[in-house]
């Protein structure tokens, strides 16, 4: 798909969604059209006074006028409020059409490319609601109005209306200039404020590191560079804007002054009449009020239109998901087929032509040097992102065929990341689904961490912040251990499950991991300790971005080198391969004792 192509997709996307608005902004057409009409009203109530109930002394006159004044006012007042009304209602109503997409095109470009603050697509959306609700709006659905009010002025006197017709085109002429000096500067402005703002808050995030290692100053001065980047760029703009603002005020004030000019020199001639004079003061009001709202709304709309543009090219990279059409529960048969993956957002392969077979009910070790992508192919097996090429099969069916919320369920997974969402704790084990208190129980027991959640206060309903808070490194790890086990999944990928926990943890992960396999699920884990690759039924030994061995435990730790200087602690040690300091093949082989359990 071309670059032309893409927001093009993504602007389909959001039309659709405005079409389905287009009779409430039909009415917001036709309420502006009849408030615009009754605009007039107060010029004619002026040229009637002047030129009837001045001349003539006819106070009944004066107070039906007046009385009709008062109630057209009254009206108008009700139609702006209907109006304003409806605006929010359609704005409230086209959020509601597109933030379910906005959240999971968001979502898959966070998945994607692991930008945490793909977020920002909801700060547009919610800018673009907020712009459909403003005053700034109303000022584009007042503009085609000002050539109702041009002829009505021509009407009084054609002089008159050549007046007004000069005024309207200056004024036309500094929008135009007001966008082409201030636009690219806002711009670049935003988009500077967009990539600051993001950096602070990554940085932000990870204040404990900052402060323990005195990084605050450096990283704010970083950040202070990029933030004055941005207020020079505004700073710029916003007065290129202010100055074209206020010559634009400062003309209309003076464009008021010379009609009323006119028209007493008209009126003086016996061109008009001194109600005319008036009217036509009023009305070069009316003609200059919408060009001049929108020079004063050209923030606001650059900020929207920014807003927008970003959402395109967001949905547009994020195409919804056909359904697909539900498929058997699966047993937990894994198959990889030429796999060959790279990191989120590179190109370069890290693992290359993976291929394997796991029967349900059995246990599979990965082991592999740092950086060797035991990581990525988790994330491969459990959906998480797409290969290269190869597929990774569930049941014989290509996981990325299953719909994702029906899989979900039979999916368990445990991240090198831990990642705890805000909630009780029986929240999160239950994936934020139905808490179903026995498989809670359930699988907290599995994970050792049962005993420990009852000594709480507020046991399974203690309430967690953002990631986790409140709980230590290795709490948080058997929480996140409990929630992929929670309903004994027919697949359970581990990456690293035991990196934060003691003794008692590793013993209930290595209960969990046979109870899993006694029950017929697949296991998959990475892990460096021997007393874990003990209880695997087969090995999977990742070296130089390929496979070098796969098979069972006992065949492939044979074929390790450094067999016979292998550590008797039944430590796993990295084998540093010469002067590069590189992994031959990434771990050498546990200790003979450890290999004899693993038999």
């Amino acid at each position: 798909m071309s670059e032309t192509q893409v927001p093009q997709a993504g602007r389909q996307e959001i039309m659709a969604a405005l079409a389905t608005c287009r009779r409430g902004f039909w009415c917001v057409a036709l309420f502006t059209a009849a408030i615009n009409i009754l605009m007039l009203s107060p010029a004619l109530y002026m040229l009637q006074v002047y030129d009837r109930v001045l001349p003539s002394g006819n106070l009944m006159t004066l107070t039906m006028l007046t009385l009709m004044i008062v109630g057209l006012l009254l009206f108008l007042g009700l139609m702006e409020w209907v109006r304003s009304g409806l605006v929010i209602r359609l704005g409230a109503q086209l959020d509601m059409r597109l933030n379910a997409r906005v959240f999971d095109a968001a979502f898959g470009t966070n998945l994607k490319t692991g930008n945490v603050l793909a977020g920002q697509a909801l700060n547009d959306l919610t800018s673009l609601r907020q712009f459909a609700t403003g005053s700034a709006l109303f000022a584009f659905f007042d503009a085609p109005w000002f050539p109702l009010y041009l002829l009505v002025v021509y009407l009084l006197h054609p002089w008159l209306g050549v007046l007004a017709t000069l005024g309207a085109a200056l004024l036309l002429a500094l929008a135009w200039l007001n966008l082409r000096l201030s636009q690219p500067l806002l711009e670049r402005a935003g988009k500077v404020a967009l990539h600051a703002s993001q950096r602070a808050n990554g940085q932000l995030r990870q204040a404990e590191a900052i402060e323990a290692m005195g990084m605050l100053q450096t990283l704010r001065q970083r950040w202070r560079c990029r933030h004055a980047e941005f207020l020079h760029l505004q700073s710029r703009g916003s007065e290129r804007m202010a100055l074209i603002t206020s010559l634009t005020r400062t003309l209309r004030l003076a464009l008021q002054s010379l009609m009323l000019g006119c028209g007493a020199l008209l009126a003086v001639n016996g061109d008009i009449t001194s109600g005319m004079m008036i009217a036509g003061s009023i009305l070069i009001g009316r003609v200059l009020g919408p060009i001049d709202q929108l020079i004063g709304s050209w923030k606001q709309w650059l900020a929207a239109r920014e807003a927008w543009q970003r959402l395109q090219v967001l949905l547009a990279a994020n195409p919804p998901q056909p359904e697909r059409l539900p498929l058997p529960a699966p047993q937990g048969h894994l198959r990889v087929e030429q796999l060959t993956i790279t990191a989120p957002g590179g190109r370069q392969p890290i693992l290359m032509q993976l291929q394997f077979a796991l029967a349900a009910g059995t246990v599979l070790g990965v082991i592999g040097a740092s950086g060797s992508g035991k990581t990525q192919l988790m994330k491969q097996l459990v959906g998480v992102q797409k290969p290269l090429s190869g597929s990774v099969r569930l049941d014989d069916a290509e996981i990325h065929q299953w719909d994702k919320t029906a899989l979900g369920p039979h999916i368990g997974y445990l991240p090198q990341d831990i990642q705890l969402f805000a909630g009780t704790l029986a929240e999160n084990i239950a994936r934020f689904g139905e808490v179903d208190a026995d498989s809670v129980v359930l699988a907290a027991q599995m994970a050792g961490i049962h005993a420990l959640i009852l000594r709480l206060p507020q046991g399974y309903d203690t309430v967690l912040g953002e990631g986790g808070s409140g709980l230590s490194g290795g709490q948080r790890q058997r929480v996140a251990l409990a929630r992929a086990l929670y309903g004994l999944p027919a697949l359970v990928v581990l990456d690293e499950p035991n990196a934060n926990l003691d003794k008692e943890g590793e013993a209930a992960l290595q209960q969990a991991i046979l109870t899993l396999k006694e029950k017929g699920k697949s296991v998959v884990l990475v892990t460096h300790k021997p007393a874990i690759l003990a209880i695997t039924d087969r090995l999977l030994v990742l070296s130089g971005g390929r496979m070098q061995h796969e098979g069972p435990s006992a065949e492939v730790l044979k074929k390790l080198p450094g067999m016979a200087g292998a550590p008797t602690s039944g430590a796993v040690t990295p084998i540093g391969a010469g002067r590069h300091g590189g992994f031959n093949v990434g771990y050498t082989a546990v200790s003979p004792r450890v290999r004899a359990e693993g038999k």
